[in-house]
Formats: C-alpha cells, structure tokens, sequence
C-alpha cells in the first residue's frame, strides 16, 4: 500500500513541475532593477534562468530578436517563443502565453517607477505595456494608471 502512494506522489512531481513557465532573461550583471523583476517571476512561480550580458551584445540580442528602438528597456527575457523586454507584469506575461498573439512579444520601454521590480505599486507612475507585432508596429495591450 505504501508503495502505490509513494509511485502515485512520484508520478505528480513531474507534471507539476512542467507547469512552470521558462523563462531565460538576458540582463546587465550591475543592474539591481532586473534582479528585482527576475525575483517577483520566481515568487509568482516562473523557472528564470539568466544570462549576463551588457553594452554592444545586449543590444545586438534586441534587434535580432525584434525589438523596436522605442521600446527598449533594461533586460530582455525569452518565453515560449516570445520575447518580454523590460518590466512587464507577471499578469500580463501570462495572459500573452493564454491567447497566444501573432507577435514578438510584449515591451514596457524605458523603466517606470512603480512597474515590477522597479518601486512600490502604491507610488506607480502611468505605463503601458506594447504588443509588438512581427511588423514592428506596436499597440497598448495593458495600461497601468498612477496610483
């Protein structure tokens, strides 16, 4: 009998683990902010591996994989064939991975205080997350007001 439990716990450990979303983050070695976001996708249950790069390199990963100039933020992640640039909310990375767009990503561009990692929501700033589309053209597909 104890053998049948412990298969049947056995058997669920790796469905619950495939559950967790990857995600792979590039960012700059020396950057607190990034190390905050990465911390709230871990706490909201992500799987963040991470790579540390900067300057030429880092920007070069941006524009190879699609981002526009006026969306460019701080760090870039990869998830399930997308990319998520700077800091979005855990929310709305979920949502992308629900309805599944015809898109490159999403993007917060530039570092709005009160986004994820980067101050506390009670003091956010007005912010807009973007849909970039795979023509480069962008559209709202969140927008956060200030508190």
């Amino acid at each position: 009998m104890l053998g049948a439990i412990a298969a049947s716990v056995t058997m669920r450990v790796p469905a619950m683990a495939e559950t967790r979303p990857a995600i792979h983050v590039m960012k700059d070695p020396n950057c607190g902010c990034c190390s905050a976001w990465i911390e709230i996708l871990e706490n909201d249950g992500f799987d963040v591996t991470t790579e540390e790069s900067s300057g030429t390199r880092l920007r070069r990963y941006k524009i190879d994989n699609g981002i526009p100039q006026n969306m460019v933020s701080c760090h870039t992640g990869r998830i399930d064939g997308y990319i998520i640039e700077g800091h979005v909310p855990v929310a709305d990375i979920r949502r992308l991975l629900d309805e599944r767009p015809d898109a490159v990503g999403l993007a917060v561009p530039d570092m709005p205080f009160g986004s994820p990692g980067m101050g506390p929501e009670s003091e956010r700033e007005a912010y807009d997350v973007f849909l970039i589309r795979r023509d480069g053209s962008t559209e709202v597909f969140t927008s956060y007001a200030a508190a």
